[in-house]
């Protein structure tokens, strides 16, 4: 099971300030390596991961297996959009939420990510997300995305 960190009221310029964000935040956390922070930024550089939903846009910033050392889901719903390169184009997209995934393993990482797209593609679903009160985001996307019970946010 993945350790959920959520993270609200917060606004970035940018998508690297954004990914320099995660980095450092995932590096205090203790669930990466040092090499993360790099090795994130220079995955989204080569991948992007800005994804068009039908009403609104995620990222989902992730890097190689190896930079982790325990799995981990940093959610971010910043207060303003953040630019991210889309996935499929070389054009910019508005992302109202990022879920930068550490996962220790590739293909629970793959599995991961199916779930994501699954769980994303109803409208829905992302609707409640962006609008859930803070204190509810965390056991929110436990109950819809992971499928789980809430627990205790870390």
């Amino acid at each position: 099971m993945s350790q959920l960190f959520v993270r609200t009221g917060i606004n970035f310029s940018t998508c690297q300030q954004a990914l320099e964000h995660i980095g450092q935040e995932m590096l205090a956390k203790g669930v990466v390596h040092e090499s993360y922070p790099q090795a994130l930024m220079a995955r989204e550089a080569s991948f992007p991961t800005g994804i068009a939903l039908e009403h609104h846009a995620v990222a989902i910033p992730h890097c190689e297996a190896v930079h982790a050392k325990s799995p981990a889901i940093y959610l971010i719903r910043p207060d303003t959009p953040v630019a991210f390169q889309r996935a499929d184009d070389e054009d910019d997209i508005a992302v109202s939420l990022i879920i930068a995934l550490i996962v220790e393993n590739p293909s629970a990482q793959l599995k991961l990510l199916r779930r994501l797209f699954s769980e994303l593609q109803n409208p829905g679903t992302l609707d409640a997300l962006l609008g859930a009160a803070d204190d509810r985001l965390a056991a929110l996307f436990q109950e819809t995305i992971m499928m789980t019970e809430p627990c205790a946010q870390a």
